[in-house]
This record gives C-alpha cells, sequence and structure tokens, in this order.
C-alpha cells in the first residue's frame, strides 16, 4: 500500500473509530526517538488522544457550567481576610473534598469582598477533577424556575440542576422573591441537601434573609438544610475590589 493512501486510510478510520488525533501521527512520530519501540509509539497515540478527550470534556464541562467570567483561586490574595481565610483552608477546599463529602459553603460578606471570585475559582476546581457545576445568579435562576413552570417544563430544568455536582447560587441577597419564586428556590435547596452541594454567597447575614422571602417561615427551614455540616465563612471587610483598583492606578 503506497503511503498516501495508507495516510489517507489512517484519518479516515480515525474519524470512524473515533480517535482524531491518530490522524495527527506524524506530527507525534517527529517528537520521539527514531529507535522508539511499536510499544512506545502506540503509548504516545494513545496518551495523546486521551489527554485531548480530557481536555474535551474539561471545555464541555466549563461551557455546561455558565460562569460569568474565569477567576482563579490563584488570584485570590488571601492577605485581604486579615488571616480569616488561610492559604492552608483555601487549599483543602480546592481539593473539592467538600463537593465529594456533599457538603455546602456559604460565603457572607459585603459587596467587593472576592466572594464570587472565590465561588468561580472552586467551581473551576470542581470542573478540572471531572465534576460537573452549575452557575447561576440567584435572581436569575428564580426567574427561570418561574418560566419553567409556566412552560410546563419546570421538571426538566429540576433535573438538571439536582444532576450536577456542584451548584453556585451567586448574589443572594440583592432582589427580594416573591411567594412562588421563593417556593421553588426552596425545593431546588430542599432537594440537594445531603445529596449534592451547594455554594451561596451572599450580602446579607442570615438574620436579614427574612426580608428577601415572602415565605418567612421558611426561611429558617432553608438556612438549617444550608448550613448542615457546612462551612460558613465570614468575609465582610474593606472592598477587596476597590482595593484592588487603587494599587492599579498607584
Amino acid at each position: 500500500m503506497s503511503t498516501v493512501l495508507a495516510d489517507e486510510q489512517i484519518r479516515l478510520l480515525s474519524k470512524q473509530l473515533k480517535i482524531p488525533t491518530f490522524a495527527n501521527y506524524e506530527s507525534i512520530l517527529r517528537q520521539l526517538d527514531p529507535q522508539s519501540s511499536f510499544e512506545d509509539i502506540l503509548l504516545c497515540l494513545m496518551r495523546n488522544e486521551y489527554e485531548q478527550r480530557q481536555e474535551n470534556q474539561n471545555r464541555r464541562r466549563l461551557k455546561q457550567a455558565c460562569f460569568p467570567y474565569s477567576k482563579t483561586l490563584e488570584e485570590l490574595d488571601l492577605s485581604h481576610y486579615s488571616g480569616e481565610l488561610s492559604s492552608l483552608f483555601v487549599g483543602e477546599l480546592a481539593t473539592c473534598r467538600f463537593i465529594r463529602d456533599k457538603r455546602n459553603i456559604t460565603m457572607l460578606g459585603n459587596p467587593g469582598r472576592g466572594k464570587t471570585h472565590m465561588a468561580i475559582g472552586l467551581g473551576l476546581k470542581a470542573c478540572s477533577l471531572g465534576m460537573s457545576v452549575i452557575f447561576k445568579n440567584a435572581a436569575s435562576l428564580s426567574t427561570e424556575l418561574a418560566e419553567a413552570r409556566d412552560n410546563y417544563s419546570l421538571g426538566r430544568l429540576e433535573k438538571k440542576i439536582q444532576s450536577a455536582d456542584l451548584l453556585i447560587l451567586d448574589e443572594m441577597g440583592y432582589v427580594s422573591f416573591d411567594r412562588y419564586q421563593s417556593e421553588l428556590l426552596f425545593k431546588i435547596i430542599a432537594d440537594r441537601s445531603e445529596r449534592g452541594s451547594i455554594i451561596v454567597t451572599t450580602n446579607l447575614p442570615f438574620s436579614e434573609w427574612t426580608t428577601l422571602f415572602e415565605n418567612t417561615a421558611m426561611v429558617a427551614a432553608m438556612i438549617d438544610r444550608l448550613t448542615f455540616r457546612s462551612y460558613v465563612l465570614d468575609m465582610n471587610g474593606d472592598s477587596y475590589r476597590l482595593s484592588t483598583t487603587k494599587q492599579a492606578h498607584r
């Protein structure tokens, strides 16, 4: 068989067998020692295919997560928290063991304290470890749930949310919820209790959550589910964003 024909066959079979990186065998061979054994060549081809699949899967997980932007934990300056958040503790969270243990994290703090930054950073870590993540602004999710209910697609949306390893509810506290939105949000949180992890960021202390929900009797039950076997991080202090901006303009 001629080299050209063999090359065409390799590309065709690579596509049919869904191992597309094998079609790039020439570039891989150029990186190997000319004396490499058949086993070494095959191993290199298989490893390259595996790594490409891992990268593609992670790209899909990031797309499905719908992060508003990318922020890593490494970019978070822990010195702004006056020792309240140690590198050792953040490193422990970054292992995402809390997700495997189905624990929650609630981040309490005034605006500009890096709560969303940290939540996204943990979400990115989870994606890199093969876990599924959904990021939602709390107000937007309540509207999305209400619209899904009106369109008779609520069950499908709830199933999608509950199947995620980690749900991030961002900015709980800036918008109040009517009775139906409150009930829908509560069900999302209650259904994940001890079944899946939630990260909640909020600018309000728990004592003020009654201002958010029309059904105030439900607030205690919601907080109880969020905080059971969970981490509650007090991130109050001077605005992290403001100080970072000032430093950038010095």
